[in-house]
């Protein structure tokens, strides 16, 4: 079996947030321990250390958008980034960083998947939706409009990166945890019909029932892309976040979440994103998200030949 290769690329950047400090994500994940976790689970590692690009000016909306060319300026560099490891026949992680990053890396995953005849499906662990655009949102932080991004709906720079038209369907979206929507937001997404898991629905039936749901009619040679939002977890467990929602999974449930994920042998493509080591107490966050990341690789809390029937 050909050994797993993770390319780890740091994307330290907060100007997509709405708090100072996601930048010192990536230096915080490999305090934790990140590549050691990686090759416990047998993948060889190779960090291509941080990308460069443009410091946060802290300024107030412009049209609608806070820090729209230096949002621009890092998500181009991370599709570029991303596709090139992709390309390589590595596995991009990336390391961020806010959310804003996820047009330039889901991006580059969904054109080369698109270019290759690959199915995609992308999983969106997080609190958030982040469907907002500029006329829902009064604040312009890119970081809750990725999705939308990917979608269709936001400035064309974004839109159309990497290519004409959006780079995401609905259908290829699994969303895992929700929470947090703004009431306008909300009915934006009942109308685009994206599949949302909210954590009602994990209450009602549990995370078993919502991961097979999620994962039902998974095609074969799936890349499967996750994007972890590291506000996904309850408070309890990550508090070194600057969204924290009540509410969140539960450690087991978010365990168990990745498990079935890494059960299905597909996962090809992830991003760690909006871990803020400035609102995090003794690293402890950055080493949550650590262990969920090598569940994620295959460690389970019990050995064993295969699951159980369902």
């Amino acid at each position: 079996m050909t050994e797993k290769v993770a390319a780890l690329i740091g994307a330290p950047t907060d100007v997509g947030a709405g708090a100072r400090g996601a930048s010192m994500g990536p230096e915080a994940l490999r305090v934790a321990g990140l590549a050691r976790a990686l090759a416990r689970q047998g993948v060889q590692v190779e960090d291509t250390g941080n990308l460069a690009g443009p410091g946060n000016p802290w300024q107030p909306p412009l049209d609608g958008y806070r820090h729209l060319p230096e949002v621009l300026h890092w998500n181009r560099t991370l599709f570029d980034a991303v596709t090139a490891q992709l390309q390589a026949g590595r596995m991009p992680v990336m390391l961020g960083g806010d959310h804003c990053l996820g047009v330039g890396s889901v991006g580059a995953v969904a054109r080369h998947c698109s270019r290759a005849g690959r199915p995609l499906r992308v999983f969106w662990l997080d609190a958030h939706t982040d469907f907002n655009t500029a006329h829902l949102t009064p604040s312009g932080n890119v970081h809750g409009m990725p999705v939308a991004c990917l979608c269709g709906f936001g400035p064309d720079e974004l839109v159309n990166l990497g290519g004409a038209g959006p780079a995401l369907r609905a259908r290829d979206l699994r969303m895992i945890g929700i929470r947090s929507v703004d009431r306008q937001e909300r009915l934006f997404v009942h109308e685009q019909g994206l599949d949302v898991y909210d954590m009602r629905m994990i209450d009602e039936i549990g995370m078993r029932a919502v991961m097979q749901a999620a994962l039902a009619d998974l095609p074969e040679n799936t890349h499967i892309h996750v994007s972890f939002d590291v506000d996904f977890l309850d408070p309890s467990y990550a508090p070194g976040v600057g969204t924290t929602v009540q509410g969140g999974p539960t450690w087991r449930e978010a365990q168990l979440c990745m498990e079935m994920l890494a059960d299905t042998g597909q996962v090809a493509s992830l991003d760690i994103v909006e871990l803020n080591p400035a609102l995090d107490v003794r690293n402890g966050t950055a080493e949550a998200a650590v262990q969920m990341v090598e569940s994620l690789f295959g460690k389970s809390t019990l050995v064993r030949e295969k699951a159980p029937k369902t």
